[in-house]
């Protein structure tokens, strides 16, 4: 690849056009730092061809700069030499003393080239700046309202790939919801070609109609010169000498009127009566143009009027809503169109067609000149587009604003994969139609839950956290995930940035990463985004969201892993992720790891996070006495009176360290047996009762558990210790037993997925139990081997095995083949 010298990196004459009118020159840099540095890694055709086209009169000669060359060629295929965000200095100078003026559909260009005089001579210069914006752009030179030059150039992303990136990027868009990548007017624009099918967008009927405007008044000019016509039957009075032949309705008429009848000489024989009426209803043949065809062409007209205006209303209160300057070029051009089709509804020809009252299927409408036209134009108008082709120019959204929508869209397309799809407000109805809600400062939802877990999962677009100590925070994508045994929700960011630092040799980013990544900047930003979306709760502020990461254009993935900023996210959940439409494996692997990990598993990884108080405070005081009431005067008491108490000979070592109290009711005792309720301990202290030693528990009030804990073939003997979390989590009494950490992990994996778990254990009285044998859910037995420190998923002939030291390494990928055996 010939690469420009260090030296000679300035701008330099990239079109030259000769025509007999004038000379255009663009100068320029014909290569873009960033594009240079994606060519460095990424593998891809370096013989990028840039579409290039000129129109006019008199064209004498037409050079474009080759990158290759280094100078101006005559050649229609040269490499790009326009891209995003470059600077091109446009001059334009006359031949002959005549004013020149510069035309390009956005306004902002339009206004960035005026005329300028050096003494006599006066010429066209001005900077032409396309930002994010990539695709076709063309513009022309005019004189008199005459074209004399058009120039057709195609801008270059700095950051995708155009052929494969840029085009993915713009199909999946089109796939997810088919307009959003639309927007009315931009700099630049793609080809599209027809919709078969849907509602189009303001922008598309524009592009559509003034495409077909022309074409539709013509054929409209061709119906009145020869429209189609009918021969109507009328009926009216005359003399009965005059009546000739006669139809059901004359006679119908006569039967009416029989003493209209007189006698005559030469009459109808009657009865031997000759007999003429007075007078009777004449058939009369007339021509007539009020056909069901032209009723149908005129209510075209008017649906065309309806449209035009609601979208000339829609630019004016676009403008008016951002205090914009309008675009009087566009909406002059709307309002000509509404007037030359109100011109022709008032011609005597169009007053005379009245409404239409049925719908039409009409031979004429499809096959004669002139109406079939019309009809083909007015179905083509009210269809949508698709970006492909060339039939048609359309605007799209810049590509950073597109990278941002598409990295919603395409997390959403991941969770559909393998998530229940439960709402979502990105496509709405209203009096339109549908429409995308999908813009600046807009929210939009997508709700999934999980098809074995019902743990719910949300996607929001633009989230607006504004109830904040410091300042309001919009982050682009905030994925919250729903936990069971948790009362809030995990959140995070993920910030799309269409943005890339290509660690070119000798830069600071090159010398400390060694390869490309997201811009420090950015990860400034997801720290900001973490640090500051907080919530009051219970005095102190806490972190709601878990983690930010920002998505960013680059496909190497493999060699992405090695950077820092990827690392970064196993340290402290904040890092970046490569995306784009050929690079989604990173991603889709680290948000299928969310939503499988376990709340314990997300606070260990965490830096103190919302609910890191409750985990570091229930580890200290959240353990609970579950203790034995044998008899109904005992239950009395306790209720009554607020405690409880235990013989002291009884207690075995680390009950001092129940925060809680617990009633399991004896069967006999209560209507209910089981684990009733639970009470806060205030006070303990030592009591004699006749003669014998108890310890009493003083609670601050008596409370029911969320479920009443059912024995279900178990007891127990005196008490047992458990923790508070399990205590208002368990259904049934096993699931208080359980001493080690495996167990637990393995229970709350299991209540995740079913509240209906079956545990056995290896003694029916809670006091006694050792270990959890296996615990059953569905067809599924998860067994221990304690000795060998393995545990068994066993699902009639598979079975697989995991270490201990595997589960609590990896807790999410052991639930992830749970996932996979139910």
């Amino acid at each position: 690849m010939a690469l420009l010298p260090s030296g000679s990196r300035k701008d330099v004459e990239l079109v030259q056009i000769e025509t007999e009118e004038l000379s255009l020159i663009i100068k320029g840099k014909p290569y873009h730092e960033r594009y240079e540095g994606l060519k460095q890694y990424r593998t891809m055709d370096y013989h990028d061809v840039m579409e290039f086209d000129v129109q006019g009169e008199n064209i004498h000669e037409v050079l474009v700069y080759d990158v290759n060359q280094q100078q101006l060629v005559f050649d229609e295929k040269v490499r790009p030499v326009f891209f995003e965000n470059g600077v091109y200095q446009l001059i334009v100078l006359p031949k002959e003393e005549r004013e020149l003026s510069f035309y390009h559909e956005h306004p902002i260009l339009r206004q960035a080239v005026s005329t300028a005089k050096i003494g006599r001579q006066s010429m066209l210069m001005g900077n032409l700046v396309f930002q994010n914006e990539v695709g076709f752009t063309t513009f022309e030179i005019q004189s008199e309202n005459k074209t004399l030059l058009s120039v057709s150039l195609e801008i270059y992303p700095s950051k995708l790939d155009y052929k494969k990136d840029y085009q993915k990027l713009l199909e999946e868009v089109n796939d997810e919801i088919y307009n959003l990548a639309f927007h009315f007017i931009r700099k630049t624009f793609l080809g599209a070609r027809l919709k078969l099918e849907g509602n189009p967008s303001r922008a598309e009927f524009y592009r559509l109609i003034s495409k077909h405007f022309q074409q539709f008044l013509q054929a409209i000019e061709r119906i009145e010169r020869q429209p189609h016509h009918k021969l109507e039957t009328i009926h009216e009075k005359a003399r009965g000498d005059q009546l000739r032949k006669i139809d059901s309705k004359s006679r119908s008429y006569l039967r009416k009127r029989s003493g209209s009848f007189v006698e005559v000489d030469k009459g109808i024989e009657v009865k031997g009566r000759s007999v003429m009426p007075t007078e009777g209803l004449r058939i009369k043949k007339e021509l007539t143009y009020d056909t069901v065809e032209n009723r149908y062409v005129k209510w075209m007209m008017e649906r065309l009027i309806h449209r035009l205006e609601d979208l000339l209303k829609a630019i004016v209160n676009q403008s008016r809503r951002f205090r914009d300057e309008p675009d009087y070029e566009l909406i002059n051009k709307i309002e000509d169109m509404i007037k030359k089709i109100q011109n022709r509804l008032k011609s005597s020809f169009w007053k005379s067609i009245g409404k239409l009252d049925r719908s039409v299927m009409s031979l004429v409408l499809q096959m004669a000149p002139g109406y079939r036209d019309d009809f083909q134009i007015y179905l083509t108008v009210f269809k949508g587009l698709m970006l492909q082709g060339k039939l048609y120019q359309m605007s799209v959204k810049d590509v950073a604003t597109l990278y941002e929508y598409w990295t919603f869209l395409k997390l959403g397309q991941i969770l559909n994969r393998k998530y229940k799809l439960v709402s979502q407000d990105i496509v709405q109805v209203n009096r339109d139609g549908l429409y995308v809600n999908l813009e600046a400062n807009k929210m939009a939802t997508r709700k999934f839950r999980h098809p074995v877990t019902n743990e719910e999962i949300i996607l929001t677009y633009q989230k607006y956290e504004g109830n904040l100590p410091t300042l309001p925070q919009k982050p682009d994508t905030m994925l919250s995930i729903e936990k069971k045994g948790t009362d809030y929700h995990f959140n995070y960011i993920f910030d799309a940035k269409y943005r890339i630092d290509y660690a070119q040799h000798g830069s600071f980013y090159g010398n400390r990463y060694k390869q490309p990544g997201p811009m420090e900047d950015d990860i400034n930003t997801m720290h900001r985004y973490r640090d500051s979306i907080v919530v009051e709760h219970n005095g102190p502020y806490e972190r709601t969201a878990f983690g930010a990461y920002v998505l960013f254009p680059w496909n190497d993935e493999i060699l992405y892993q090695e950077h820092p900023f990827y690392k970064s996210i196993n340290k402290v959940n904040i890092g970046g992720l490569p995306f784009l439409p050929n690079a989604t494996t990173l991603v889709e692997r680290f948000v299928e790891r969310l939503i499988d990990k376990s709340p314990e598993e997300i606070q260990r990884e965490g830096i103190l996070p919302r609910g890191a108080m409750e985990e570091w405070q229930s580890s200290l005081d959240d353990k609970v006495l579950v203790g034995l009431v044998s008899s109904q005067e005992d239950y009395v008491s306790f209720i009554q009176e607020g405690f409880y108490h235990i013989p002291v000979e009884v207690l075995k070592k680390g009950w001092q360290e129940a925060g809680y109290v617990a009633l399991y009711v004896k069967s006999g005792v209560a209507e209910e047996n089981g684990v009733l309720m639970y009470g806060e301990i205030c006070e303990v202290w030592p009591v004699n009762n006749n003669g014998v030693d108890f310890m009493r528990f003083q609670v601050d009030g008596w409370r029911n558990t969320p479920n009443v804990i059912k024995p279900v073939h178990y007891g127990i003997a005196n008490y047992m210790m458990t923790t508070l979390n399990t205590l208002r989590e368990a259904t049934e009494l096993p699931e208080l037993y359980m001493k080690s950490n495996e167990e637990m992990t393995i229970w709350r994996m299991l209540r995740r997925v079913s509240d209906r778990i079956k545990m056995e254990l290896d003694n029916v009285k809670l006091d006694d139990v050792s270990f959890v044998k296996e615990y059953k859910i569905k067809d599924i037995t998860i067994q221990f081997n304690k000795t060998e420190r393995q545990i068994l998923f066993v699902k009639r002939r598979e079975t697989n095995v995991f270490s201990i030291d595997d589960l609590e390494k990896n807790p999410a990928g052991v639930f992830r083949v749970l996932m996979k055996m139910m």
